[in-house]
């Protein structure tokens, strides 16, 4: 998966000096940006005393005092005004609102927000992720249309051949593992392929469309973000139940055999394996594991909250850091509080936040001396302050980063002999379980006639378009 990497300039002050000396402490800083009280909370301009009173069929009479009143509350009003944007303009992100394509993630988001997080369709979530990339084409929209739809009759054409029960989430489950794993066929024939991973540039450093479910349905290779994406997209066409779980730098899938065992799935290699192989990489630490940043079972809302990610690091990708981007991942973390990718990409931001203010008030923040002269600046106090307590959280979290060549030897490690000869035992398992449930179906009265389901169309709602 993309990584996420802190600047070196707050890591070493965090880790070397802790806080800038001699600055007055603030415990238990939560406002990040020190944002002056009323900021986005203009008051209301009540009705002067010339207004008619509703309650009675004359007017009221007008005092020198009400007058001063309303005279001093519009100052105060405008005051309010001056100071929230000179806030905005010295100490928030520069906007990047006016760059081609921007208004297509903003109507993304929107679209977002709209959604039930207990009860939406994954696939429409990719979808505005990606297609807001694709500033809302509806070439990409038909092509998108029509690789889901043609990767849905595939797996269900899996199922009907095999004469898969509806009830049976093991082997609808098995059907969308064949699909990434196998050749697929109808009548003697390659329909498709075995989807490949794509090593090159799989983190879409140079080619950030690398990360998506359209690219690997393009071009039938992905990686360990887009491939378990497109497994829950299958799964809710076909009405199976899977999750989505994290690691380091990596996301696989998980569901249960009838057994109630649980079974990963490692899609980039098309193989079973067992939890220790997650824990073997040696970058998932205990509090990591207490914290529940890794290895749980995600539920829908905290999909959604990826989703959010998702579109937070193209936006970054594809235009930069603007207080948009801080919005989104606010959002991820409201549906999420454990989004480890949310956390990190949001400490970036607020690093970005904390150096443009910076410069406009000509402090390097790189010079420790001049660095000192953010006391002067309370906001860029809090900012830092704000920075370092995120620092902290990061840290005592469990999170550890994973270089790309650690990972990607960890990655290679599934193909040992001892880990494919797990995932061998549990493919025979699962098979030898699937075999019992047939024969007794052949051992009842009446044969089980396979239900004959409709296929679902999948249609992009207008309002995404």
């Amino acid at each position: 998966m993309r990584q996420i990497l802190l600047f070196s300039l707050f890591l070493c002050y965090h880790y070397i000096y802790g806080q800038i000396p001699n600055l007055p402490q603030r415990p238990g800083v939560s406002n990040l940006y020190n944002i002056p009280e009323g900021l986005n909370n203009q008051p209301t301009v009540k009705p002067t005393s010339s207004h008619i009173n509703s309650n009675t069929s004359f007017y009221r009479k007008v005092t020198p005092q009400d007058d001063q009143e309303e005279i001093n509350k519009e100052v105060e009003r405008q005051m309010t005004m001056i100071r929230e944007e000179s806030y905005a303009k010295n100490y928030m992100l520069t906007s990047l609102s006016d760059r081609k394509g921007t208004d297509s993630y903003y109507r993304a988001y929107d679209n977002l927000t709209k959604f039930d997080p207990e009860n939406y369709s994954i696939t429409d979530a990719v979808f505005i992720v990606e297609n807001a990339y694709n500033n809302n084409d509806r070439n990409f929209q038909a092509a998108y249309q029509g690789q889901i739809q043609k990767a849905t009759n595939i797996v269900r054409q899996q199922i009907k051949k095999s004469g898969i029960e509806e009830s049976d989430n093991v082997a609808k489950n098995l059907s969308i593992f064949k699909y990434f794993a196998q050749d697929s066929k109808q009548n003697g024939k390659v329909v498709h392929k075995a989807v490949k991973y794509d090593f090159e540039d799989y983190m879409g450093a140079k080619d950030y469309t690398k990360m998506f479910v359209s690219k690997l349905m393009k071009t039938n290779t992905g990686q360990c973000h887009s491939m378990p994406l497109l497994y829950l997209i299958l799964a809710e066409q076909i009405g199976a139940e899977a999750y989505l779980v994290m690691s380091p730098n990596h996301s696989y899938i998980r569901f249960k055999d009838d057994d109630g065992e649980v079974l990963s799935v490692e899609l980039t290699n098309g193989m079973f394996s067992a939890n220790s192989f997650v824990l073997n990489s040696g970058y998932i630490k205990a509090e990591a594991l207490k914290n529940k940043l890794y290895m749980q079972n995600l539920t829908r809302k905290e999909v959604l909250s990826q989703a959010y990610v998702d579109l937070a690091s193209g936006y970054i990708h594809k235009f930069g850091y603007d207080e948009f981007v801080a919005k989104v991942l606010n959002k991820a973390l409201e549906l999420n509080p454990n989004n480890i990718n949310a956390t990190l990409w949001k400490s970036n931001t607020d690093q970005m936040r904390f150096m443009q203010a910076c410069n406009r008030v000509d402090i390097d923040p790189e010079n420790k001396e001049q660095l000192q002269k953010i006391r002067n600046y309370p906001p860029l106090e809090g900012q830092f302050l704000g920075i370092k307590a995120g620092f902290d959280y990061i840290d005592q979290s469990g999170f550890a980063q994973m270089p790309a060549e650690q990972y990607e030897q960890w990655l290679g490690s599934l193909k040992t002999t001892e880990n494919k000869q797990k995932s061998e035992e549990i493919a025979e398992r699962i098979r030898l379980l699937n075999a019992q449930k047939q024969r007794e179906a052949a051992n009842k009265a009446k044969p089980i006639v396979p239900k004959k389901e409709s296929p679902k169309v999948y249609a992009i709602p207008k309002e995404f378009l």
